[in-house]
């Protein structure tokens, strides 16, 4: 029998058995698949639920964990973490581990102790209205993370703003000279404090930690002509450390003779007060003296004054009664003082050789006096 005579008693049924012309069944379908998920839980092929009540509490836990994992956060040593529950502000917590539950709490870590640099150059106008280039660098750190967070909206556009502002108030209160040599660290100070001021009023949480200024220098148009004056400005003070470097050597050599002088002058001062004391000792004592025996002191007296004006006469004059004055030179201190060539040369300036001549001279005329003298006496 063939194929198509058995298709035909058997209906629409191929050799295997199978119906063709029939659709699948949908509820057995949806049976098997059922099935097989319960099979995957653990159920029983009748679709019982089973299984799945028992690893609900597992999944449960594993979420719980999962959620717990999530709200666990680190908070380093210069970091502050600032805590917003539902929008709004909670608390502030610092280094260390902490936890908060995740969609009900925000974070937001901040390092407080992170320098950040912000730079400002422009052009500015002095006090003596003169235009000046000026370069600052402001230093900063954001030290109150409320305040830089939720009080202002953009802090550190704020800081760009007030930076420049307040260098342009300080710059513009000062003059050219100034903002451009020595005055640079004082105007770096102003700028710190007013800018400071100006960002509490703001509540940026923003702290200034230092403000330099880099660069000022005039504009390219006048370039030569400041340099000409530095370059004067120069010279000045070289020339005022040479003077005072010569001062320095000749103050001391100055106020050493000064002292020097009023040591001799306190000498001079004693001993005169000195010799003064001893006259009036002197002449105490010669009073007392004189009141013992008045001629005798007197004729002493005489003879002392004579005695010291002879001394220094090199010429004496002898009367003689009943004759002629006699001429007396002292032949004796004539030659000893000829013989002295130190003396001589003290007293006349005159040359060694000069000495030896006039000592020939001496003699000559010595020799001439003595003569005369016999020739005299012979004829009394």
């Amino acid at each position: 029998m063939s194929w198509n005579d058995q298709g035909n008693n058997n209906g629409s049924r191929d050799p295997w058995g199978k119906n063709n012309n029939n659709p699948p069944d949908i509820d057995e379908l949806i049976k098997k698949f059922r099935s097989q998920i319960n099979s995957l839980f653990g159920g029983g092929p009748d679709g019982g639920s089973g299984g799945f009540k028992k690893i609900l509490p597992a999944a449960l836990i594993g979420i719980i964990l999962l959620y717990s994992a999530f709200g666990i956060y680190t908070v380093d040593a210069q970091e502050e973490a600032v805590v917003l529950r539902f929008g709004k502000y909670s608390t502030t917590k610092g280094p260390g581990i902490h936890w908060n539950p995740p969609f009900v709490d925000n974070r937001f870590i901040v390092n407080t102790e992170k320098l950040f640099t912000h730079t400002t150059n422009s052009s500015m106008l002095t006090k003596d209205e003169n235009i000046v280039n000026v370069e600052v660098a402001v230093q900063y750190k954001r030290s109150n993370p409320v305040f830089f967070l939720l009080e202002a909206s953009a802090p550190e556009d704020s800081l760009a703003q007030a930076s420049e502002a307040e260098l342009r108030h300080v710059v513009g209160s000062t003059s050219m000279d100034s903002v451009l040599t020595v005055g640079r660290e004082q105007i770096a100070m102003d700028v710190k404090s007013r800018l400071q001021t100006r960002l509490d009023i703001y509540k940026t949480g923003i702290e200034v930690v230092a403000v330099s200024i880099r660069e000022s220098r005039p504009p390219d148009a006048v370039k030569e002509a400041f340099d000409d004056v530095v370059k004067a400005r120069e010279d000045e003070v070289r020339l005022r450390n040479e003077a005072e470097t010569y001062a320095n050597q000749v103050v001391p050599i100055a106020r050493g003779n000064a002292k020097r002088a009023i040591e001799d002058a306190e000498g001079y001062k004693q001993k005169v007060i000195s010799e003064a004391e001893g006259e009036a000792s002197r002449f105490d004592q010669l009073l007392f003296e004189y009141s013992k025996s008045p001629e005798v002191t007197r004729q002493r007296l005489y003879l002392d004054a004579v005695q010291s004006v002879m001394n220094n006469s090199t010429k004496v004059m002898i009367d003689v009664k009943e004759g002629n004055n006699i001429l007396y030179l002292p032949l004796d201190q004539i030659a000893a003082a000829s013989l002295n060539p130190q003396r001589n040369l003290n007293e006349n300036n005159t040359s060694s050789s000069s000495s030896n001549s006039l000592s020939s001279d001496i003699q000559e005329i010595t020799d001439r006096v003595i003569e005369e003298l016999r020739r005299r006496q012979d004829r009394r």
